[in-house]
């Protein structure tokens, strides 16, 4: 089969598929065809970078994400053929994730969606990406019908999935951008205020909010939760801003009186919030933004566009020879 693996870090360019042998199911752990999977800003920074940690075995076949069907398992909650998305918990990290055409991986990190109708390509826009956002909406940010929310790096393919739902919610929602080239996109998801982040955002925001999704990270955290409602939440669960943590941070001075700072690690999913996430994206037809969709041959074109912002929505690769003749 093909895979591609990393010894070391490397440019985009550098990427290179090999061929390798399909692996065979084990205890607790299930074999996935995989059939197309979602890309991540995290995976970037895993290639550019932290894949040189001594912690981190190598060769390691990247990818916190897929969508396909069971191949091969032990483990009587699985059988051939079963419809599944496999996501995070240390998946193209501890062990070899989605960029392959057959994914041995543990079952904890691999759940059923038999309840969708959506087809393999905008499946493969989901797991991890409406996973996080599913979650930090709503669990981390405990939203309501018609809050209003700031969602502050808003043209992630994190940001456009939170939009989507905050708007079917019923909610006002100001998002931003940095890109000017931007803001018609970002109408057309329904934003009713976009905002450019440049030098300006004080000025531009000129509102507070019940809740922010702050996905740019630290470097904007303590500038956004000066915009929140009393009683406001404030959710820290993206670093698009490359700052990874808050140095001198005074938690007494620097949050707010009466605002709530929480945040939303992503790495353990479970069947049942799967389960409330398919149905909330059924409830409302809720039907994901693609970007831009690639073949597994075009995997150095899809992890340069990635990596400079080139697409606007979810990025898939399809792997499956058959799903690739659609493109």
């Amino acid at each position: 089969m093909k895979a591609v693996k990393l010894y070391k870090s490397c440019e985009a360019k550098d990427i290179k598929i090999e061929e390798v042998e399909i692996p065979k199911a084990k205890e607790n752990w299930v074999v996935v065809k995989v059939m197309a999977f979602g890309m991540n800003h995290s995976e970037a920074l895993f290639r550019k970078f932290e894949i040189d940690n001594d912690y981190f075995e190598k060769p390691r076949v990247p990818g916190i994400e897929c969508v396909g069907i069971i191949e091969e398992s032990l483990d009587n909650n699985f059988k051939k053929g079963d419809k599944v998305i496999a996501l995070m918990g240390g998946m193209g990290r501890s062990f070899d994730g989605s960029y392959q055409e057959y994914a041995l991986l543990p079952i904890k990190n691999v759940f059923k969606v038999n309840n969708t109708n959506l087809d393999w390509i905008h499946l493969g826009a989901i797991p991890e990406t409406y996973f996080t956002a599913y979650g930090s909406l709503f669990q981390s940010l405990q939203l309501k019908e018609n809050n209003s929310l700031l969602v502050r790096g808003g043209t992630s393919a994190l940001g456009i999935s939170s939009i989507i739902m905050a708007k079917n919610l019923g909610c006002r929602v100001i998002a931003t951008t940095t890109d000017e080239n931007k803001i018609d996109y970002l109408q057309y998801l329904g934003v009713d205020k976009v905002i450019v982040d440049k030098n300006n955002f004080k000025e531009q925001m000129n509102e507070k909010v019940d809740k922010i999704l702050e996905l740019v990270g630290a470097r904007t955290l303590l500038e956004s939760m000066n915009f929140l409602n009393e009683g406001g939440i404030c959710c820290h669960t993206g670093l698009l801003g490359g700052v990874f943590e808050l140095n001198h941070f005074d938690p007494i001075k620097d949050i707010p009186n009466g605002t709530y700072l929480t945040g939303f690690y992503s790495n353990y999913p479970t069947q049942n919030i799967i389960d409330e996430m398919i149905d909330f994206i059924n409830t409302y037809s809720i039907q994901p933004e693609l970007g831009n969709v690639y073949s597994f041959d075009d995997i150095i074109k899809a992890s340069e566009d990635l990596e400079f912002g080139r697409t606007n929505g979810k990025a898939v690769v399809v792997v499956d020879e058959e799903l690739k003749k659609t493109l």
